[in-house]
């Protein structure tokens, strides 16, 4: 089954794209989208692309997600990041009983959530719920969230739960923002708008119906909540993080192209025969991956809507296109930040932004260069051998 047409958020996204962009500097100085910028973005759905319909979410198709997630990062990328996310992060609702996610809502007024995959957590069992503390890092947008998703390690007394072969127990528990600290640690040379602060919880009870394993059947029936394709969907967004960075420093070029030489001629940058070679070296590359990612995203959205029995090789092939959407991203920044000269240094534009968030960004596990030795591993038919395949 092919996927449905472009939902309707990525209008959305690309309507509001244009006040991102004239706030990105302030988003990049103050290290946070504005409050007025972000109240915009929430009321969209753009913060949680993948919650579930049921919640008032839009349950976006993972294309139609990367394509918003694409319009943003174009505006300027560490929105693009938090809007990314928070999408991700929505989708663990879906494994939760609707009671208790009702519940969440009416006790906090969002579902609005940042959190890590990262057991840095400790829970022990204590009743009906569970004893937690730990802090995470890379909390992505957590000062405009209501929760935060935190893995943790599922312990007995001082020893952790092991399954049966013998690996670490792990849950993620749902803990209000309010009841936890931020802790400012953002202090960094890309996506610096993100405000990925950490967060820190000290002896909070969480009841159990506020805790999610992926391990568990979901809640909601859907393509995009089989727990087998998990990681490709929470990454696909990351990819279109990195080509919506990609696509704007290639806006950013040609502007800048149009209007300026550089110090060594006044030849104008787009009458200049490297610059063209430069640019169109870097359309073809941001449009073949754009392109590779897409074909895989929807022949493993048929695998998950047919209940393909083993969909590996499909997920093998969107795991090497996220990662490759990734890299070549930052290789057609790299293009174009040459090929503008000396222009690419001076903060007054843009493009010295682009390169160092697209940079950060690929540094995210979804471009982890594993991802192509687990990939070439599946085409000859061996297994993966990385988690989450």
């Amino acid at each position: 089954m092919p996927l449905p047409d472009p939902h309707p958020i990525v209008e959305r996204a690309r309507e509001v794209a244009p006040l991102i962009h004239a706030a990105s500097d302030e988003i990049e100085e103050t290290r946070r989208v504005p409050e007025a910028l972000d109240a915009k973005l929430e009321a969209a759905g753009l913060y949680q692309l993948y919650l579930p319909e049921a919640y008032g979410g839009p349950q976006a198709d993972p294309r139609s997600a990367a394509s918003a997630i694409e319009e943003i990062s174009m505006a300027d990328g560490s929105t693009g990041w938090v809007c990314m996310i928070g999408s991700v992060l929505s989708r663990r609702f879906a494994w939760m009983d609707p009671d208790a996610v009702h519940a969440m809502k009416d006790m906090t007024g969002s579902l609005r959530a940042a959190g890590s995959n990262r057991a840095l957590g400790r829970a022990q069992r204590e009743g009906d719920g569970y004893r937690v503390n730990g802090r995470w890092n890379f909390q992505s947008g957590i000062e405009h969230s209501s929760w935060m998703f935190g893995t943790c390690v599922l312990m007995d007394g001082e020893e952790p739960l092991r399954d049966e072969n013998g690996t670490p127990r792990t849950r993620a528990v749902a803990v209000p923002v309010r009841d936890g600290e931020i802790i400012d640690t953002w202090h960094v040379v890309g996506l610096k708008g993100t405000g990925s602060f950490d967060f820190e919880v000290d002896d909070l009870y969480v009841p159990a119906e506020r805790t999610v394993s992926r391990l568990e059947p979901p809640m909601i029936e859907s393509p995009l909540y089989r727990a087998r394709f998990f990681g490709i969907w929470s990454h696909t967004v990351h990819a279109g993080c990195t080509l919506g960075i990609a696509r704007g420093a290639i806006d950013e070029l040609r502007d800048i192209a149009s209007g300026r030489g550089s110090t060594g001629s006044r030849t104008l940058l787009r009458d200049r025969e490297r610059v063209q070679r430069m640019v169109g070296e870097a359309e073809a590359i941001v449009r073949s991956a754009r392109a590779y990612l897409f074909e895989a995203v929807a022949e493993a959205w048929a695998a998950s809507e047919a209940r393909s029995p083993d969909p590996t090789r499909e997920i093998a092939n969107v795991r090497l296109a996220i990662a490759h959407a990734g890299h070549e991203s930052a290789r057609a920044v790299d293009l174009v930040f040459s090929a503008a000269g000396t222009n690419a240094a001076h903060t007054a534009n843009r493009l010295e932004r682009y390169f160092r968030d697209v940079h950060v960004a690929v540094q995210h596990a979804a471009a982890a260069p594993a991802n192509y030795d687990g990939a070439g591993r599946v085409f000859l038919g061996l297994p993966s051998g990385l988690p989450g395949w």
